[in-house]
């Protein structure tokens, strides 16, 4: 199913709590790009049944089949722009989802802490969680794929990175995506967009107030977690460590 990519289509894979949002006002500011907001979120929904905050809104709001969101990830980019920023959470590329579209895209992966991602997602979605609802097993998939098509690592940037120095951050992924820097990335004004997804009321408060990446703060480490996470956080911890090796802000 592989097309040719341009547009340039910047798939970017995050998982959950992982400075994501902030990352897709960055590529918004920019004046030639369009920006997409977890398009497959509602098939994720749609085919786990999980009960996520303002679910029957988001399955209303997008395409609950994982096709039609392909078919749409691979047309032409929203206003005719040279850049389309798809921001995607790991963990809703479901093994039953088709993944060829993937290889006819520019991957980046976004990464965090598992301990502080643990911490920050179970304040917006308290009960049972498992290792796959912070993406990393997936996003470490989807990680080898794109470094096997393209004989090399793809583009890996750490959230902490981000907030500590986001010209430099930014500009390295920019470099490794083949794209210009553009300062507009590093600014932008409040509120929400129109680009954001239904959901934003349940989890965007804070982007929302944003107007640039803030600094990075003090984050849970293992000791800080409670117990019925500590298992989950000692599973993704290699699977974070296979990631962070690769991140372009410690090259």
């Amino acid at each position: 199913m592989t097309r040719p990519t341009a547009p340039l289509r910047v798939a970017m894979w995050s998982g959950p709590r992982n400075v994501s949002t902030a990352m897709m006002r960055a590529f918004g500011a920019r004046a030639d790009c369009a920006v997409s907001d977890e398009p497959f979120y509602a098939a994720y929904l749609a085919a786990t049944g999980l009960d996520h905050p303002m679910r029957e809104a988001v399955i209303a709001a997008q395409p609950t089949d994982w096709r039609d969101v392909v078919s749409a990830m691979l047309g032409p980019a929203p206003g005719g722009k040279a850049v389309w920023y798809q921001k995607h959470m790991t963990h809703h590329m479901l093994p039953d989802f088709g993944r060829d579209w993937i290889d006819g895209v520019s991957n980046a992966f976004l990464i965090r802490a598992p301990e502080a991602a643990l911490a920050s997602y179970v304040r917006k979605r308290p009960g049972p969680l498992g290792l796959d609802e912070i993406g990393l097993p997936a996003q470490v998939e989807l990680f080898e794929r794109a470094a096997d098509r393209l004989g090399r690592a793809p583009p890996v940037v750490d959230g902490r990175d981000l907030q500590a120095d986001p010209r430099r951050a930014l500009g390295a992924l920019c470099a490794a995506l083949g794209l210009a820097f553009d300062a507009a990335m590093l600014a932008w004004p409040p509120g929400r967009r129109d680009s954001d997804g239904v959901w934003a009321p349940a989890w965007y408060a804070e982007v929302e107030k944003s107007t640039g990446f803030a600094p990075p703060a003090a984050e849970p480490g293992f000791d800080d977690l409670p117990d019925s996470l500590k298992a989950i956080a000692e599973a993704a911890r290699p699977l974070y460590e296979r990631l962070a090796r690769h991140k372009l802000a410690a090259a």
